[in-house]
């Protein structure tokens, strides 16, 4: 895992979470701990991590609940989850619901690290991104629409890459500002409108369905209706 990698530790037990934290820091690994499931489904919105470990038991809202939604957004966000308990019937619930993966207390945080570099390999590994028709080659940065091949310029591509990393999902300006253009703060959300536009002049040509939709007072969204 790279420096800097977000990981989110959602547990109510607070001496596990700072123990963990303390560890995946030192590691250079940025880190956010929350104790409640309604105060994780925040995190996801303002932290945007990369992988998630997530306590099953949790206040609030428990932890395959907080998963359920991670799923019905179309998310696919690593998910390990964090239990003491250990039965059959507990993994293959939580699996079924979209847990890449599971470990049981106590455990040894390098078996937690080394769980995590093989889910964050394998979604990165991920090569070609699709969404309806629309294929973004992210090895070669070619993207096709059908047979029709669509020609970028290296802002486009980030841009249109990453709103098909997250499919159907809202992306408000703010977000888009900070993951594609990152540490520019100068610049204005407009920019953001302005090269939705250029995107939508490319992907979206007359007698296609419409895959870049505007969420009024909100952001945009890679979907198809």
């Amino acid at each position: 895992m790279k420096p800097g990698t977000r990981i989110l530790i959602v547990e109510d037990d607070r001496s596990i979470s700072r123990f963990l934290e303390l560890e995946l820091e030192h590691r250079g690994f940025s880190v956010r701990c929350v104790y409640d499931g309604p105060s994780a489904l925040e995190a996801l919105e303002g932290f945007r991590p990369e992988i998630v470990v997530l306590d099953i038991m949790l206040p609030g809202l428990d932890g395959v609940g907080v998963l359920k939604r991670i799923r019905e957004r179309g998310e696919k966000l690593p998910v390990i989850m964090l239990t003491a308990r250990d039965s059959t019937q507990d993994k293959v619930h939580s699996l079924d619901y979209g847990a890449d993966d599971y470990l049981t207390k106590p455990f040894e945080v390098e078996e937690l690290l080394a769980r995590m570099r093989a889910l964050l390999r394998r979604v990165e590994g991920e090569e070609v991104l699709r969404v309806g028709d629309l294929e973004i080659n992210r090895s070669t940065r070619e993207v096709r629409r059908g047979e029709r091949k669509i020609d970028l310029t290296a802002r486009e591509y980030e841009l249109l890459e990453f709103m098909a990393q997250n499919p159907r999902r809202v992306l408000s300006r703010d977000l888009l500002l900070s993951r594609v253009w990152e540490q520019d703060f100068a610049l204005s959300t407009n920019v953001v409108d302005v090269y939705v536009g250029y995107l939508r002049r490319k992907v979206d040509v007359e007698g296609e369905k419409k895959l870049i939709h505007t969420i009024r007072g909100v952001g945009y969204a890679l979907r198809e209706e």
